[in-house]
């Protein structure tokens, strides 16, 4: 007999098991069904409970409809009452209205329904190209700022880029300068203020957080304090709301109390709580300068999308949204229903990792996000969008399914509500006016899930290291073969550069790092490169330009790190200290990157392909 536990586990979503990459059937066990169902906040520790759980449970969640944005939806319904996304309300009988562009609700027959109308799919972007350049190292000395990406920005739109991208910009933990990675973020709906300009900055090769970031506070709170006041500031925070109050008492009391609010007394566990409530009036002065950061981040980070456009970019900015978020920082704290607890976001058995891997960072619960009517997750898209032409949406493997790993017990995958995800963020980039959505869906592809990306106009990633017939040996695909509804670039911010491929720069970094003898991996390297040579007329990064052009896929991303002939990439997935990630300076200013002769040659190459 089956245990309720996992009936129950399957109902809410949990699927009952996994083939990994060898092929190997992983069943999902009672012990992380229970597991995972807590985190939903289901709590069902034995089979009687969730046998219990079973027999009353009936699914009161809203029931999600999709339909074209401007169209009637094809339900059949009595009696009904329409809320639309603005706060106006209808009622009627028989057909709905036709429905604007938004999430609106509608009440009918004694049930709940989320109506989300949306462009069927998005338009297909013009051939063009852009860079993409790591923001926080971008300057000469310190950590790349707003300012500096604007700078970049501008020029590089003189030589014909489309789109600027870089890592995400999401609000950070200035308190805890170790933790600095962007894609372990405090909240995705703020803004990271470590990139407003100001203090000297460390020079060198690597950017120096520890120092770095405690300088660059300084000097903003020395900036704030002779702040004589705006009124458009006053104006923004009003606009802004209760979110913006919630964030910023988040922050003043981070300063006092510790970056993580796991670590606060029970008493603050949420903002609504009557201590955190009270904080606000002792605290009114602090959270006052973190919504000035804030307001300060929001007008840099635009400065810079408009001086792309005035420097000749059609898309502008090309923003990254972090897949998952810390589990103990601002956004779960704020919003703790959207948020599982007790899982983290993570990645199943693989070659590379044979346990697993836990990323240590708190998925959407799909039952709050159907509660909520979609409401967090339009939020973040719109946020990103408010300054980007171009957003990426990392790992969207997890619009599918996301894997979760468990406390106490092995991981399994939780499907997630797709077609109404896909259907949000067609929605917000309708809204932000037809923009540019990328989904990062590389790994193990979920059956169906690119098709679905396609027929929502969502452009895949198509990384040449990746694109090929065979492996064994390899056997790359030519430039013709590749997608047209993708963004082709050689390689991402967790892989090798060309000249760090070429050199297998990344086994020698696991090998030094492990231990272990690197010379059968080193030969499969060389045989790797030896086959994409076979593609190129000469193995220099002009020629990988040249291919990268020709091929059908609407966007190319020209990387700064291969312009500059860098050997080292970005960051060395599964490692921490180990290995510099996210330090690495370009060895250029924002300035003069644009000037370099590499970056002429590849304007030209691009230009001759009608990019």
């Amino acid at each position: 007999m089956t245990d309720p536990r996992l009936i129950l586990a399957e109902r809410m979503g949990v699927l009952p098991g996994f083939h990994d990459l060898g092929g190997q059937w992983r069943e999902t066990s009672v012990e992380t069904a229970a597991a995972l169902l807590a985190a939903m906040g289901l709590a069902v520790p034995t089979a009687a409970e969730a046998q219990a759980a079973l027999e009353a449970h009936a699914d009161r969640l809203p029931r999600d409809v999709i339909c074209a944005a401007g169209s009637r939806p094809d339900l059949a319904v009595g009696d009904w009452q329409v809320t639309f996304e603005n706060g106006a309300q209808q009622e009627g009988r028989g057909p709905l209205p036709a429905l604007p562009l938004g999430i609106h609700r509608l009440q009918a027959g004694g049930r709940d329904y989320t109506l989300l109308a949306a462009p069927p799919r998005l338009p297909e972007p013009a051939r063009c190209w852009g860079l993409i350049a790591p923001l926080y190292g971008i300057s000469q000395a310190g950590i790349g700022s707003y300012a500096d990406l604007a700078v970049l920005a501008r020029g590089m739109g003189g030589q014909g880029a489309a789109f600027l991208g870089m890592n995400p910009v999401h609000a950070g933990f200035p308190t805890v300068p170790h933790l600095f990675s962007p894609y372990t973020p405090s909240h995705r709906r703020r803004l990271n203020v470590i990139h407003l300009p100001g203090g000297a900055g460390t020079p060198g090769p690597r950017v120096d957080y520890a120092r770095d970031i405690p300088a660059r506070m300084a000097a903003l709170r020395a900036e704030y304090d002779a702040f004589p006041g705006d009124p458009a500031f006053d104006a923004w925070q009003a606009a802004e709301g209760e979110g913006l109050q919630r964030f910023a008492l988040h922050q003043a009391l981070s300063a006092r109390l510790g970056a993580f609010w796991s670590d606060w007394p029970a008493t603050l566990a949420s903002p609504d709580t009557l201590a955190a409530l009270a904080a606000r009036a002792e605290l009114a002065g602090e959270m006052r300068f973190h919504a000035w950061l804030q307001w300060r981040a929001e007008r840099a980070l635009a400065a810079a999308g408009q001086a792309a456009r005035d420097g000749g970019m059609a898309h502008g900015l090309y923003l990254d949204l972090a897949v998952g978020t810390h589990p103990f920082g601002a956004e779960t704290w704020e919003d703790r229903a959207s948020f599982a607890f007790g899982a983290s976001l993570g990645a199943p058995p693989d070659g590379f990792a044979p346990e697993g891997q836990n990323w240590s960072l708190a998925p959407f619960n799909p039952l709050g996000l159907r509660a909520q009517a979609y409401a967090p997750l339009a939020e973040t898209l719109r946020r990103q969008l408010q300054f980007a032409g171009v957003l990426r949406i990392d790992h969207i493997l997890g619009f599918e399914r996301a894997f979760w790993v468990p406390d106490a017990a092995p991981g399994a995958y939780v499907a997630m509500p797709r077609d109404a995800m896909l259907a949000v963020a067609r929605i917000e980039a309708g809204r932000a006016g037809d923009a540019v959505i990328v989904g990062e869906d590389l790994g193990n592809i979920p059956e169906g899930l690119r098709d679905a990306l396609a027929a929502s106009g969502i452009l895949g990633c198509r990384v040449a290291m990746f694109e090929r017939d065979g492996w064994h040996p390899p056997v790359f695909r030519p430039a013709e073969a590749y997608d047209r509804g993708a963004i082709a670039s050689f390689s991402t911010h967790d892989l090798p550069t060309w000249r760090g491929w070429r050199q297998g720069g990344d086994i020698g970094a696991r090998g030094r790092i492990s231990g272990q003898d690197t010379a059968t991996q080193h030969s499969e390297r060389a045989a790797e490169v030896a086959g994409f040579d076979r593609l190129l007329p000469d193995p220099g990064v002009d020629a990988l330009h040249g291919f990268l052009a020709r091929t059908p896929s609407r966007l190319v991303a020209v990387q700064a790190e291969l312009l500059l002939d860098m050997a080292d990439q970005p960051n060395l997935p599964g490692t921490v200290g180990e290995y510099p990630n996210w330090q690495l300076r370009l060895p250029v200013a924002a300035g003069d990157f644009p000037a370099l002769p590499s970056v002429a040659r590849t304007a030209s190459i691009m230009r001759d392909h009608e990019r």
